[in-house]
């Protein structure tokens, strides 16, 4: 069974490195995958819990987040929010009682962002074992996973394992597989950092910037002094200009003649706008019927609810439950 497995955090607006590295690979694999319905995708609302938030934010995001996954084209998949599947965060306390401190004191986010810290909410020390078992819930075989969540999969495996040394075999191990090459979008203010959804600022397009916008924030984009005759070109020295580039063969677009950056700029923004606007209309028409995707997402809870619950069942009884 070619199960997939994806969750997106609504720790912000979603940018357009989530729709070229992310959300378009889902609809692919959606695509491929011999039963749709064995894609299940969600929206990690609890994850987003882990540093001080705002309630009214979180559920407006989380709202958004859901409604870009559906004007993506996941709309034959199983789409959920994490916190109505209970089964999340009950495994996840199973999972704590199978980890050890020194496992997640070596996790990267909480070292990074938490250690030391006294105001750290104890969800950021902990959440990996929920991202264990957003994973081991479903019994994927394969989990493919980038660089940055790598070692957060590794965790999840050694936990599976030790779970069924200690209390029976009850969950799969998956394997860590590398996932076809996406699109990697740096920002363009910034272009050796990744346009990530928790950024901000000129350099980030988000999915739902109208076009006068994406124009601004492409014309302000970082390049470089170049002035030669083959100045438009990747290159290890040419961050900016790369990144250009990448984003605009990743929309479709061609630099072929382009031997300026104010030419690169303007086929970057005419066709960043074209990726954009069928989106934003199907977002525009599915917010205006918000109950089709309440209703989406409510079938798709009740889906992972029956797949999850034998799963809970067995890890329950297996330690005595």
């Amino acid at each position: 069974m070619d199960r997939r497995l994806s969750l997106i955090t609504p720790s912000g607006h979603l940018t357009l490195g989530n729709l070229l590295g992310a959300l378009r690979p889902m609809a692919a694999g959606r695509q491929d995958a011999q039963n749709s319905a064995d894609c299940f995708y969600g929206v990690a609302d609890l994850h987003a819990m882990t540093t001080p938030h705002d309630p009214a934010r979180l559920r407006s995001l989380s709202l958004e987040t859901a409604t870009l996954m559906l004007a993506a084209g996941l709309d034959h998949a199983t789409l959920f929010v994490q916190s109505r599947v209970a089964a999340h965060a009950q495994l996840a306390y199973l999972l704590e009682c199978t980890a050890s401190t020194g496992e997640l004191a070596r996790m990267i986010q909480f070292k990074e962002k938490g250690r030391e810290r006294p105001s750290t909410r104890v969800s950021l020390y902990t959440y990996p074992a929920l991202m264990a078992a957003d994973i081991l819930l479903y019994r994927p075989r394969q989990v493919p996973v980038g660089a940055d969540q790598r070692q957060h999969v590794e965790l999840a495996r050694d936990l599976a394992i030790r779970f069924n040394s200690t209390y029976g075999p009850v969950f799969t191990v998956p394997e860590i597989t590398v996932p076809a090459a996406g699109a990697r979008v740096m920002r363009l203010d910034e272009p050796t950092r990744k346009m990530g959804k928790s950024g901000d600022g000129p350099g980030v397009v988000r999915l739902l910037d109208p076009p006068d916008v994406v124009r601004r924030k492409v014309a302000r984009a970082v390049t470089d002094s170049d002035t030669g005759p083959d100045a438009v070109r990747r290159d290890p020295a040419k961050p900016g200009v790369t990144n250009l580039l990448d984003i605009l063969a990743a929309c479709g677009g061609s630099a072929d003649a382009i031997t300026t950056y104010g030419a690169l700029k303007k086929a970057v923004t005419d066709a960043v706008v074209a990726e954009l606007e069928p989106l934003q209309k199907r977002y525009a028409d599915l917010s205006a019927d918000p109950t089709y995707v309440t209703g989406v997402y409510e079938a798709g809870a009740e889906r992972c609810r029956e797949v999850a619950a034998p799963v809970l069942a067995a890890a329950q009884a297996a330690m005595g439950l």
